[in-house]
């Protein structure tokens, strides 16, 4: 069974995050710029919130102009769902599919070590059915 902290080992802990206190317009341009589709709010390394591009579609169809200058404290999902280095993948993408969520932030104490997405997951779990494939095939062989 595979663990969380296993596929922040192969993809890297980076998060690229946002500060409370930033604006909804920081907040898009942090998107686009770095081509993701959420944002982990973090204040002095704790997590607090998220952000999402739906949350800004939201934020300009509902407000109209001036959505921009809104701060992300004042819009952000409070109380997100997330997930512990120990925890399995397969928790985490039962999570995700409940939840119908595409990124789960992992905190240790509070603190956020990296985000799993679901393209990690599919990731981890094509790479793993191919390896178990190759040995598979590689056994039949062998005894054939």
């Amino acid at each position: 069974m595979m663990l969380v902290s296993e596929v922040l080992d192969m993809k890297g802990r980076r998060a690229v995050t946002i500060d409370p206190e930033a604006t909804v317009h920081e907040a898009a341009a942090k998107l686009v710029q770095n081509n993701v589709g959420s944002l982990p709010v973090v204040d002095d390394g704790r997590l607090v919130g998220v952000i999402s591009e739906r949350d800004v579609i939201r934020l300009m169809h509902h407000r109209g102009d001036g959505f921009g200058r809104l701060r992300v404290v004042d819009v952000m999902t409070c109380n997100p769902a997330t997930c512990r280095v120990d925890d399995t993948v397969d928790d985490v993408m039962g999570l995700m599919s409940e939840r119908r969520i595409a990124k789960v932030p992992v905190v240790e104490d509070g603190a956020l070590v990296g985000v799993v997405s679901v393209g990690d997951v599919v990731k981890v779990m094509y790479d793993k059915v191919s390896s178990e494939n190759r040995h598979l095939l590689s056994y039949i062989q062998g005894v054939v």
